[in-house]
């Protein structure tokens, strides 16, 4: 399977708490909601086509909590993304979770997590998904496991709050798989990773000339 990393972002790279204050007030953040303003239907279209893709879904615990608790609520079967996550196998990384009360839900523990992710890859099928769950994207990120990573960024900075891409992550490049903006401002690009790659620029007969490292 595909494993792909879905997630909102600020223009200043933070995912915690698109949704509401309550949503992750970890580390005292305040600033949770700045989604709202700027959702609209080009959004939605955006993500049920996300949801269109899966097969299974895979979520840290902090994520899966929240959208458990209101997921399970929504049984209108012409909503795409309480039809998949309320449907779908699903897959939980946590070493605290024991009994996740969720339909199809598989817990992942321990100190081989990583492996049995890669193993989920290897079966035959779609997309194992990842919706937000910032730690876990992290660590896949940095163990280099994501397939791709689509990210809907909106017209709000917020300072400080979890981010996707940290200090300590690895360099990496990315090519340009799929790209969209909303009619609130918006922007939407699905990346595939690549290596990472420097060049320079130098002065040619009166030109400037790029220069690949």
């Amino acid at each position: 399977m595909k494993l792909t990393v879905h997630t909102f972002l600020t223009v200043d790279g933070v995912m915690q708490g698109p949704g509401g204050v309550e949503e992750d007030p970890s580390g005292g953040f305040t600033r949770g909601g700045w989604l709202v303003p700027h959702a609209d239907q080009d959004m939605g279209k955006i993500v049920d086509g996300w949801f269109a893709r899966a097969e299974a879904i895979l979520l840290g615990r902090t994520t899966f909590v929240m959208m458990r608790d209101f997921w399970k609520q929504i049984t209108d079967p012409d909503n795409p993304a309480a039809t998949a996550l309320n449907g779908l196998p699903k897959y939980l990384v946590s070493n605290t979770v024991t009994e996740p009360d969720w339909n199809d839900t598989t817990v992942l523990s321990g100190d081989g997590v990583l492996a049995e992710i890669a193993r989920l890859k290897e079966r035959p099928g779609g997309e194992l998904q990842v919706h937000g769950s910032c730690g876990l994207a992290r660590t896949l990120h940095e163990a280099g496991l994501v397939d791709e990573y689509r990210l809907l960024t909106f017209p709000v900075a917020v300072g400080a709050g979890k981010r996707l891409f940290t200090a300590e992550a690895p360099a990496t490049g990315f090519r340009l798989v799929e790209s969209a903006s909303t009619s609130a401002g918006a922007t939407y690009a699905a990346l595939a990773p690549t290596p990472f790659t420097t060049g320079g620029i130098q002065a040619v007969d009166g030109k400037e000339q790029l220069v690949e490292g």
